[in-house]
């Protein structure tokens, strides 16, 4: 588990006129809340969190947030964003004890797409049902993502959640509620099989002959 460090102040007066002046200095009103202490009303500097949000482990990872010198490690749980501009509106953040499970949505990361028997076939359209998955586990073992091997997908495979592989100490809570919870998480079909079959909205779908390269990474 990666640190990666926030930089926060305590802020003393609240509203809607006191965060509205916060942003016109440029910077986001947040709050921190859980955990065994009273929720805290804090500001961070917009264009820091702006660089930090754009990486993934801005939404999945453990945050060490340090406010005016102390440091307490924390999930983001909520960002509002202007509808049109380029502006965070507010931040909400959970304090994360270490001996509690905490419940979160990963990143998938699918590799070897490219090298598979689907991915060399043409005709073939490979869909991410899935681009995240909500995980339980410690603190200490939250991963910043889950891999996904899909060197061995052939035509006509389906790859479930049941499949996936998970770091030590975690585990997938919806699994738990029944076979049907068992859902696709990868397919590789036909291409034809579109007209037939529309695919859900939202589904992702990603040709072969046309994968990016950032599903090697």
């Amino acid at each position: 588990m990666s640190e990666h460090i926030l930089k926060a102040t305590g802020r003393s007066v609240e509203g809607k006129g006191a965060s509205r002046r916060l942003r016109h200095a440029a910077s986001i009103p947040a709050i921190v809340y859980g955990g065994k202490s009273a929720p805290q009303a804090i500001q961070l500097d917009h264009e820091k969190i702006w660089l930090a949000q754009q990486n993934e482990w801005f939404y999945s990872s453990i945050l060490s947030l340090d406010i005016d010198g102390k440091v307490e490690s924390v999930l983001l749980r909520d960002m509002q964003r202007h509808p049109f501009k380029q502006i965070i509106m507010h931040l909400d953040f959970q304090r994360v004890d270490a001996n509690q499970a905490l419940r979160v949505k990963v990143p998938l990361h699918f590799l070897n797409q490219e090298k598979s028997p689907a991915g060399k076939t043409a005709g073939i359209v490979i869909l991410h049902e899935l681009n995240e998955v909500e995980i339980s586990c410690l603190p200490k073992d939250l991963p910043e993502f889950i891999e996904v091997d899909l060197a061995a997908l052939k035509i006509g495979d389906i790859v479930h959640l049941s499949e996936l592989k998970l770091p030590k100490g975690v585990e997938i809570p919806e699994l738990k509620q029944g076979k049907e919870h068992d859902i696709a998480v990868v397919i590789a079909k036909h291409g034809k099989e579109e007209v037939e079959a529309p695919a859900e909205e939202g589904s992702a779908e990603v040709p072969a002959a046309k994968v990016s390269k950032k599903d090697e990474k």
